[in-house]
């Protein structure tokens, strides 16, 4: 087998051996102040170099797989075991935080594993499996106790009760607004289709609120919702606040809007105009073609609005926080204002992690719909 250099696995080594470089943690007397970092032990370094120099070469695409999970779980195994060793006889407020050594590596791992999965191009029950045995294996960890030495881990572990309920207000905020959306952007998206006159002022006001910058809009919801609260009778009484959850859910839902009417509109459109002539020569109504036809041959499309929604809406609740409208975003803004950086990665981390698995079991989800809905043309 002759050995040939490979351009992606040259980028991946490049920045995983950048990482080898840095430090792997930073031990800090406290939560806020600098630390010293500290670094792999030299054998761990010689043995995950060797990985990621190998990646270099067009290896078969499992070998690329197999380095990269070990590559990632000897960086992470080795997160915590580094945090246990300096925590071991260090003050309560001491805490071991990944230093930038340990980001690029994980960065480095990830894409060589990403670009394997890639190249081996797993049928979609594969796929699915993989995402479920990655979701289980992050959660295996976690719950080990094997991370809980390291800071972010630490700050969890003090604000327990306060992620749980934050976490359960990201997720309203994500899902409630994505329900909004659909309650009210889909009948509007079949309106505009079966009335093309409306089509170009709906979508222009949609497209106006899309351009709005997020802080911006959330911020625009104070004063409006705060006057309607001061001078609505049982305007306050029903919930309408200027701050708080009604704000944030009112301005994710108009963030949500756009993709929801114009993907609806855009499935609707693509079923040719054969298959609807044909549902109308059997003697189905208009609303029984849309109901039986446009809608079910659209759904793939619908899927990827709710796919792109959600995910957009699980980032942006991050701002919520800075309206009193809970979330993750709390603890973004108490970490930014404390200089504490352990706080704004719990809040960070898992509103990365649900973005990206919603994101990827959405679009699996729509691959599965494409491969068993027939072609309307």
């Amino acid at each position: 087998m002759t050995l040939r250099a490979d351009r992606p696995g040259l980028l991946f080594a490049l920045i995983g051996l950048a990482g080898l470089v840095l430090p792997l943690v930073q031990f800090k007397p406290n939560r806020i102040v600098p630390g010293e970092g500290v670094g792999l032990p030299l054998p761990l370094t010689a043995l995950l170099a060797l990985i990621l120099l190998a990646g270099c070469l067009h290896w078969p695409h499992i070998w690329r797989l197999a380095g990269g999970l070990a590559g990632l779980g000897t960086v992470v195994l080795t997160l915590g075991g580094t945090a246990r060793m300096l925590m071991d006889q260090a003050p309560d407020l001491a805490r071991v935080a990944p230093a930038a050594g340990f980001w690029l590596l994980l960065l480095a791992f990830s894409l060589m594993l990403t670009d394997a999965v890639t190249r081996l191009r797993p049928s979609l029950r594969w796929r699915w499996l993989m995402l479920a045995g990655v979701v289980g294996l992050v959660v295996l960890v976690l719950t080990t106790g094997w991370l809980d030495q390291v800071s972010v881990m630490r700050e969890y572990a003090a604000r327990r009760d306060a992620f749980l309920r934050e976490g359960a207000a990201h997720l309203f905020l994500a899902f409630g607004s994505l329900g909004l959306a659909l309650l009210v952007g889909l009948p509007l998206g079949v309106a505009i289709h079966q009335s093309p006159a409306a089509r170009g002022p709906v979508l222009s006001v949609l497209n106006i609120l899309q351009t709005i910058p997020s802080l911006a809009l959330f911020g625009i919801m104070i004063p409006i919702f705060g006057w309607i609260a001061a001078n609505v009778p049982g305007a306050a009484q029903a919930g309408i606040a200027g701050i708080g959850v009604f704000p944030a859910l009112v301005a994710l839902f108009l963030y949500s809007l756009l993709p929801v009417v114009s993907n609806t509109l855009t499935g609707l459109s693509g079923v040719s105009p054969a298959t609807q002539d044909a549902a109308l020569g059997l003697g189905l109504t208009r609303w029984q073609v849309l109901a039986w036809v446009l809608v079910p041959l659209a759904l793939p499309v619908l899927l990827a609005a709710i796919r792109i929604v959600l995910v957009q809406n699980i980032g942006l609740a991050v701002i919520a926080g800075l309206i009193g409208g809970g979330g993750f975003g709390t603890f973004v803004f108490q970490g930014l204002n404390q200089t504490a950086m352990d706080l704004v990665l719990l809040g960070a981390l898992p509103t990365i992690g649900m973005a990206l698995v919603a994101g990827i079991a959405l679009d699996l989800l729509v691959q599965s719909l494409n491969r068993h809905t027939p072609r309307s043309a």
